[in-house]
């Protein structure tokens, strides 16, 4: 069975979808969600409710992020980039042993079904830009103050 709820957070609806014992999914699009929550999920919004209020710069969450083999090892690579720090695709192609899959990280980094938990909003252009995320740059660029304390 998978359970869902929907945390209200500082930069919108944030959906959050869990099966018995993972969670597999944080995004932005929650118009199709109907929730029914169990304990993960309630887990995950206090979990971001502390983080959306500067308690929590780790999270502990069971995760199981649903892709290949290389997403799930850009994920993980992702996972490593300290909060309020930013790593470039490149620098995360270097360290997964592919250093010239600077695109191919960008798709998986695009892909990433756990957004915040997996931090892909801490990735950015080589230019030190921001680049595309799928909850808007706007929400990339939120989140990115928020953890360098200059938001909320």
């Amino acid at each position: 069975m998978i359970f869902y709820g929907i945390y209200k957070s500082k930069i919108g609806n944030i959906y959050i979808k869990a099966d018995e014992h993972t969670l597999i999914g944080v995004g932005f699009d929650d118009s199709q969600i109907k929730e029914n929550e169990n304990s993960i999920v309630k887990d995950t919004k206090n979990q971001l409710d502390e983080y959306f209020n500067n308690k929590r710069q780790v999270f502990n969450l069971p995760i199981n992020p649903i892709g290949t083999d290389f997403q799930k090892k850009v994920w993980a690579e992702l996972l490593k980039i300290p909060y309020g720090q930013t790593a470039s695709y490149r620098e995360i192609a270097v360290k997964i042993g592919n250093p010239k899959a600077s695109r191919a990280v960008g798709s998986a980094n695009n892909k990433n079904p756990i957004a915040i938990i997996i931090p892909c909003h801490r990735v950015i252009g080589a230019n030190k830009k921001l680049t595309g995320y799928a909850g808007g740059l706007d929400k990339k660029q939120m989140l990115l103050d928020l953890e360098m304390n200059l938001l909320f």
